[in-house]
């Protein structure tokens, strides 16, 4: 059919199966804004900034599980988007960019155009999957199969796709494929059996769950493995919500928000004492703590992480969701459903891991509980990069799938109130809480505009403590004294209002448990400004002195004398 490049790309989206499109409209990108427009199986968000593009097509991957598509004009315009590129990419979460380029016939002579970059593409390479130059209409449709295989094929990560202005206006005769049929990568079954005998021979095994359990939807096949094997699992930042934190056999997260906490300790000691650990979907990003004296069976859909860990290996190349229901039966067969249930000794060490909370002593942990107690289990919470932020990490408990959304390793400030948004387009039957900071709140506080526009009802607690509170806590704790860390913030009731929204405001945090509750039965998207003091780094009782952050002392080696 004859067709625009525009054109081309919409219908190629919507054969991949995009409803949404998060962008700017912008010069350079009018084929395909307009296309987008006259295509009736797609709609565009508008948002106030590059940069919650890419933000809010990170957290509508996170809630839905299918690839985000953010739309930005060339130059500039991807150096504002790549923060949001990066979150997904240290989350992976499928997610394409599709940026503008200048003139086709411009490219690479450095003329000077308007939002020109020489070597454009080179920008996104480090946080991108796979990135194409599509340069005329009949190369496009290729360019977005391609896009999607890659990021629906091993580690799903970021794609990109740019286009120049005139790709997008000429026509031509284009042909559009249908999306590529994807089979689940398998280990061979002489992989299979091997594992299947460790496993089986094993005397305290244990399953360490990741982020990639939820990227291959492999929840039920996990809890079909626990549960018929009766292996207790530890599940990674990235895999909360694999298996429900209140099931039996959950031991909870081994993260860590900081410093040597004790509670992680503990759980660390429980995976020490395993002599197999069963890695599912994870990166062993702290490591296999039992190492080498264990032995390693590592499911992982990315073979770089197959073998990185220690050389104790097997492993185990493969989709979790296809290994796990092929691994099973073999299992069953071995006789692992004879194995006494540990159900016991989990809730035992899970006590023990709450004694060590210090409750009493830690102001974060009674409000914690306090959100908890206010939000709908089946909420989609999105978590900033504030101390709540990183104590949820370890403690907010998740038994829904995909419902807790962080920035990973990427730890990016102010990601969270537009991915907060895009989870809820993604889901809108569903409540969503966002929980920021003062600072972070304000690096994209204008998509409060958007929120409006489009309705989007999401409730956002702002911790208020007119501060970057974590910075000037550890430069008061570690540099003799804070510097550039105050801030002069607006009254965040008054400047939800001003946008149309909903402004509440605590008289304590611990209000939360009413306030959530009531802001959730609202038709409107609601600010609750929650006024908190300074909050110090918690001092477990039996550790005297909080062991420095590694960025606050020099590293051993790194300069010689």
């Amino acid at each position: 059919m004859k067709l625009s490049g525009g054109e081309a790309l919409a219908k190629s989206l919507v054969r991949e199966g995009v409803e949404v499109v998060f962008g700017i409209p912008g010069i350079q990108m009018y084929g395909i804004v307009a296309a987008l427009r006259d295509e009736p199986g797609i709609r565009m968000v508008t948002t106030r900034h590059e940069q919650a593009a890419t933000y809010m097509a990170y957290g509508y991957s996170r809630a839905s599980g299918v690839p985000g598509v953010a739309l930005v004009v060339p130059g500039v315009g991807i150096y504002n988007a790549a923060a949001g590129l990066a979150t997904a990419h240290a989350r992976s979460s499928p997610l394409l960019l599709i940026a503008g380029q200048i003139p086709r016939g411009q490219i690479g002579k450095n003329l000077g155009g308007v939002h020109e970059i020489e070597d454009q593409m080179d920008i996104v390479r480090p946080i991108t999957k796979w990135r194409q130059q599509a340069l005329t209409p009949r190369e496009i449709p290729a360019a977005v199969s391609e896009a999607f295989q890659q990021m629906r094929t091993g580690r799903p990560r970021p794609t990109y796709i740019e286009c120049p202005p005139d790709a997008l206006v000429e026509r031509d005769e284009v042909e559009l494929p249908d999306p590529a049929s994807i089979s689940r990568l398998m280990p061979s079954r002489d992989q299979l059996q091997e594992a299947a005998s460790a496993i089986s021979q094993s005397r305290l095994p244990l399953i360490v769950a990741g982020g990639g359990v939820a990227l291959s939807g492999a929840e039920q096949a996990l809890l079909e493995l626990v549960e018929a094997s009766n292996i207790p699992v530890v599940t990674s930042g990235g895999g909360k919500g694999a298996i429900p934190d209140s099931h039996p056999l959950c031991y909870g997260s081994c993260v860590s928000p900081g410093g040597e906490r004790h509670e992680m300790n503990q759980l660390l000691d429980v995976m020490k004492t395993a002599d197999v650990v069963i890695g599912i979907g994870t990166r062993f990003s702290l490591g296999n703590p039992a190492g080498e004296s264990s032995t390693l069976v590592n499911i992982n859909i990315d073979d770089f992480d197959l073998t990185r860990i220690q050389d104790n290996t097997i492993p185990l190349h493969g989709d979790a969701k296809a290994t796990i229901n092929s691994l099973l039966p073999l299992l069953v067969e071995a006789g692992c459903r004879d194995r006494p249930s540990p159900a016991q000794a989990v809730s035992a060490a899970r006590r023990l891991i709450a004694y060590y909370d210090i409750r009493d002593n830690e102001p974060q942990y009674p409000i914690l509980e306090a959100i908890r107690r206010g939000t709908p289990e089946d909420a989609y919470t999105v978590w900033d990069v504030t101390q709540f932020g990183f104590y949820s990490r370890t403690h907010w408990q998740v038994n829904h799938p995909n419902t807790y959304i962080d920035s990973g390793y990427s730890f990016n400030l102010g990601f969270a109130f537009p991915s907060a948004l895009g989870a809820k387009l993604a889901k809108p039957d569903h409540p969503v809480v966002c929980f920021a900071g003062d600072g972070s709140l304000m690096f994209n506080s204008s998509e409060l505009s958007t929120a409006i526009k489009y309705g989007i009802n999401v409730t956002t607690v702002i911790f208020r403590d007119d501060a970057y509170g974590n910075v000037a806590r550890d430069l008061d704790d570690f540099f003799d004294g804070s510097y550039g860390t105050d801030l002069a913030n607006p009254d965040f009731v008054k400047f939800a209002e001003s946008f149309g929204a909903i402004g509440m405001r605590a008289d304590d945090p611990m209000d939360l448990e009413t306030l959530i509750p009531t802001a959730l039965e609202q038709q409107a998207p609601v600010v609750i400004d929650v006024p908190i003091g300074h909050i110090p780094l918690p001092r477990p009782k039996q550790i005297e002195h909080v062991p420095k952050l590694p960025w606050t002392h020099p590293q051993e080696g790194l300069i010689s004398s």
